[in-house]
């Protein structure tokens, strides 16, 4: 199991050195089930709801978790608490960019062009390799660099310790 959490990109401690509780590695990357995910301040119930997202298969991205919840980085950079049932281990990524995102034939920036991912858009993502990742929408298949999208990155978005809330104005 220690080799399937180093090749996933985590380990399955918790940023504080405690084991995580799923015996999943932290960071990982999972998608929101529903269009109707209720982010919270806290892990339970009896914490505020800051906002809830409206994006089934929305990737997010997992920084710290108890036995029932996770606390997740999403797109924006906000970072929230959601139960563990309303997360899924489907992968999608996100172009978080205004500009098209190019999807290409092979794992190569002088390979042909298949198609644009537009800004704002999801779509499945199969596997990452050598810097890229292969995504599926309906019958195409092709290639976009693992940078450009968000939902392949390897590190940490968010900070672990960062308390649940909306993102940091950047300056």
């Amino acid at each position: 199991m220690l080799v399937a959490a180093v090749l996933a990109g985590g380990a399955t401690q918790m940023p504080d050195g405690r084991p995580t509780p799923s015996g999943q590695p932290v960071p990982r990357w999972l998608s929101l089930k529903s269009s109707e995910v209720r982010a919270r301040y806290g892990p339970g119930l009896d914490y505020r709801i800051l906002w809830e997202y409206r994006a089934s298969g929305l990737p997010v991205q997992v920084v710290a978790e108890t036995r029932e919840w996770r606390k997740i980085c999403d797109p924006d950079g906000a970072v929230a608490w959601v139960h563990r049932s309303v997360v899924s281990s489907r992968r999608s990524v996100f172009n978080v960019s205004d500009a098209p995102v190019p999807v290409h034939a092979s794992r190569s920036d002088a390979s042909p062009l298949r198609a644009r991912l537009a800004p704002r858009t999801l779509t499945t993502i199969d596997e990452c390799e050598e810097g890229w990742c292969e995504v599926r929408a309906r019958r195409l298949r092709g290639w976009v660099r693992e940078g450009a999208v968000f939902g392949a990155q390897r590190r940490a978005l968010c900070n672990a310790s960062s308390p649940a809330g909306p993102a940091p104005r950047r300056r």
